[in-house]
């Protein structure tokens, strides 16, 4: 059975903001980009048994790669203590850290088909001077890292912009 489909299936609904300030960020810099970099990098950290949230990785045009990841900010000393001894047996230029950072994410459906909720996000940090130094997505969720200090400004703000104050 052919049926048409609902004009609100799919819309955009923001059902609310989650924030996280107990998070903390690593990285690690010009490690070689081959394969298994990503374990080499996170296993030595799982093995300690630390849960690792956001990750990203980048590949520079000089065949290295950068790798940003976060951990809860009670297993920040002992991750920064294990990246760093990675970073010697992987030939990398550096591994840099920050445990004053906070995560903003907005959670909701429809967010997949919807690319103006991300940039609607985007400006209204942009438009309280918020700098966003990692972003994640997922169907129902859309995270940021920004630096704590900003937090609660940028929770106020994004709830103003999505109209959540009234719900």
């Amino acid at each position: 059975l052919i049926t048409s489909e609902e004009p609100s299936m799919e819309q955009a609904l923001i059902s609310g903001i989650a924030f996280n300030r107990d998070e903390a960020k690593l990285t690690i810099l010009g490690v070689p980009d081959q394969p298994g970099v990503a374990y080499k990098i996170l296993g030595p950290i799982a093995k300690k048994n630390i849960e690792v949230d956001m990750i990203i990785q980048n590949t520079g045009h000089d065949s290295t790669t950068d790798f940003t990841f976060t951990v809860h900010r009670n297993d920040y000393q002992t991750a920064l203590k294990l990246l760093k001894e990675t970073s010697e047996s992987m030939g990398a230029r550096e591994v840099t850290g920050d445990e004053h950072i906070a995560k903003i994410s907005l959670v909701g459906v429809g967010m997949r088909s919807h690319a103006g909720i991300a940039s609607t996000m985007f400006e209204t940090l942009a438009q309280e001077n918020i700098n966003i130094s990692m972003i994640s997505t997922s169907e129902i969720k859309i995270s940021v890292v920004v630096d704590e200090k900003y937090l609660e400004l940028g929770v106020r703000a994004l709830h103003k912009a999505f109209q959540l104050e009234q719900a």
